[in-house]
């Protein structure tokens, strides 16, 4: 039988170190802030689809001139009549469109998160020196501040307009101040329910399903309550039904502290102290959000 015999190992002078060019980045070091700074700005940016396809913009642009159109018509109409008064107020304008500003989150806020656990890139995005908590507060921040371009921009035009119009400057600037902080309001709470549904599935379609029937559901069931209680004279109980749908909630807060006038049956809103528990349900639920938002991405991210 034969016996192979181990293959001699080179000599010293036949081994060579090969220079293929790598060479050691000596250049500066931006850190988490910077990426955190950039996944904010392209996350802002791709919720309104720029740097992306043309197919990608034609749902958030058109939503957005959606917001923009009527209030540039109750302007014009302001104008050309000559009214004292704007028709809709600033603080009432995005419960009047709340259906717009419900479909930009369920479109939105699954192309923020989901594709990016479909195709499990979350991992690669903390090889880097960025952590959970920044991705989290990029993501957040990102979908927050483009529904408060949505809902402000309208507020805007109503603004200017009214100044066009001649109207009040005092009122008119203080009822815009009042509209910024309830759609500031709205922006932080419908962004972060909508990445929280969001961020349970990988699946876009599914997201968007799940955020429409979370936010119009519960709008419808709400309203439904509230007229019933109306109906049977229970109209102690109309303010606290009230707590269980984010529209609702927005409602409830700027009724009570911003002077808008409720769109709870009757028109009666909750009193100050009723409005302080709305606050803090409202604060809550943002909190809570960003928790279980944090939750998630530390078992994805693993």
């Amino acid at each position: 039988m034969a016996v192979e015999h181990p293959v001699a190992a080179p000599s010293g002078d036949q081994t060579r170190i090969h220079n293929i060019g790598y060479r050691n980045y000596d250049g500066p070091r931006l850190g988490r802030s910077y990426a955190t700074r950039s996944l904010y700005s392209q996350s802002l940016r791709g919720a309104y689809g720029l740097g992306r396809s043309v197919k990608s913009k034609v749902l958030p642009m058109l939503l957005f001139v959606v917001m923009c159109v009527p209030a540039a018509i109750m302007v014009a109409v302001a104008v050309a009549t000559k009214a004292n008064d704007l028709p809709v107020d600033y603080t009432r304008y995005a419960i009047v469109m709340q259906a717009v500003i419900s479909l930009y989150v369920a479109s939105q806020a699954p192309q923020s998160v989901s594709r990016d656990l479909r195709f499990k890139t979350v991992p690669l995005y903390f090889s880097r020196p960025i952590e959970t908590a920044d991705y989290v507060r990029a993501k957040y921040a990102a979908l927050a501040s483009a529904m408060f371009v949505l809902t402000a921009a309208p507020l805007l035009v109503l603004y200017v307009g009214a100044l066009l119009a001649k109207l009040d400057f005092a009122d008119q600037t203080k009822g815009f101040a009042q509209g910024l902080v309830s759609v500031a309001l709205l922006s932080l709470l419908f962004a972060g329910l909508g990445l929280v549904i969001a961020a349970v599935t990988p699946r876009r379609g599914f997201g968007i399903a799940a955020v429409i029937a979370v936010l119009t559901i519960s709008y419808g069931a709400v309203s439904t309550l509230q007229a019933i209680a109306e109906v049977q004279n229970s109209t102690g109980s109309i303010a606290w039904i009230g707590l269980f749908s984010p529209v609702t909630l927005i409602d409830g807060v700027q009724s009570a502290f911003l002077g808008a006038t409720s769109a709870f049956p009757g028109g009666v809103g909750p009193t100050n102290g009723e409005g302080s528990v709305y606050v803090l349900v409202t604060l809550g639920l943002i909190a809570a959000c960003y928790g279980l938002l944090m939750r998630r991405y530390r078992k994805v991210g693993l």
